[in-house]
């Protein structure tokens, strides 16, 4: 039975209703048992097998881990993200944690992480509010409010026009626009000797994911350049370094999404078969290649447990 229920670990069935997309690595696993996963998951914690629990933790959807977890808390009457603290640390602690919290919370989390301490991480609160639709981004402000208001943190750790950008981007409805007609308006903004930051800003934040793709990308055939090289090169010292890599990350994202331990989690029922692509795409090297390169150990395991196989 366990050597039968490893086999299935290795190829996860079709997506069933998740509140992400359909394009992720981790799906729901079939013929799913929590009570036998619990009795494995248990005795993997007492041995400290961590070999065995990231392969259960990481063949589960989301809704199946939190099945896991009340089933979990019913045979021991321990909590599950208690017993996996114990056991469990450093950068794959983090990692298996992040699995456990559904997606709006580990959204929130992660923002509330960006803003601690003196410095903001940019780059996190960009790619969150670059790749997530209004209605995900809706959940993770319900989420993240625990006393604490998610619009009024992001403009306390922003200025000037960055700060237009995270309000737009909180804001943003994602209509259908006109792709020719968007197209037209970039590529003469890019001509001008005088940048014009809010036409980006404005297009870049109210497009649908799929046109804005498409605009992109046939901006990038006319211009022969990627609109990463074409925005560092228009704005060059008249746009601020938090306003630029804005501009950049909301051009980037829809080709190519950041390789970071956030995004493994965040995307991984989502659409990170997607994520692979464009990085095979953009670099030439596998994800699950750069990432046995990028990471050893422990961490290293989880990471490719989630990301699945070459390509």
């Amino acid at each position: 039975m366990e050597t039968e229920a490893k086999s299935q670990e290795t190829s996860p069935l079709m997506s069933e209703g998740m509140w992400w997309g359909t394009l992720g690595s981790v799906r729901p696993f079939p013929n799913f048992r929590p009570e036998r996963d619990v009795t494995v998951l248990h005795t993997a914690l007492e041995k400290k097998d961590v070999s065995t629990i990231v392969r259960i933790l990481t063949n589960r959807s989301n809704a199946q881990r939190r099945s896991l977890a009340l089933a979990y808390k019913n045979f021991s009457q321990k909590e599950l993200d208690a017993s996996l603290k114990k056991v469990l640390s450093g950068d794959l602690q983090s990692l298996i944690l992040g699995l456990m919290m559904i997606p709006e919370q580990f959204e929130a989390h992660r923002l509330r992480k960006a803003m601690e301490g003196a410095g903001t991480d940019e780059e996190t609160l960009l790619e969150i509010l670059c790749t997530r639709t209004p209605q995900q981004l809706s959940d993770i402000r319900a989420a993240y409010s625990q006393g604490r208001d998610l619009e009024k943190d992001l403009i306390s750790e922003s200025s000037g026009d960055f700060s237009k950008l995270i309000e737009a981007l909180l804001k943003k409805e994602n209509g259908p626009g006109i792709i020719d007609q968007d197209i037209a308006t970039l590529s003469e903004e890019l001509k001008n000797k005088k940048p014009a930051a809010d036409i980006w800003i404005k297009i870049l934040t109210t497009r649908n994911p799929d046109h804005l793709r498409i605009v992109l990308e046939k901006l990038e055939f006319e211009k022969g350049q990627t609109v990463e090289d074409a925005l560092e090169g228009h704005f060059k010292g008249v746009l601020s370094g938090d306003l630029k890599k804005g501009l950049k990350t909301l051009g980037k994202t829809c080709l190519c999404a950041p390789v970071v331990q956030g995004v493994m989690v965040a995307h991984s029922e989502e659409d990170l078969l997607r994520v692979r692509v464009a990085y095979l795409q953009s670099t030439g090297t596998s994800l699950y290649t750069a990432l046995q390169k990028q990471f050893k150990g422990e961490l290293q395991q989880g990471l490719l447990a989630i990301c699945r196989a070459e390509d």
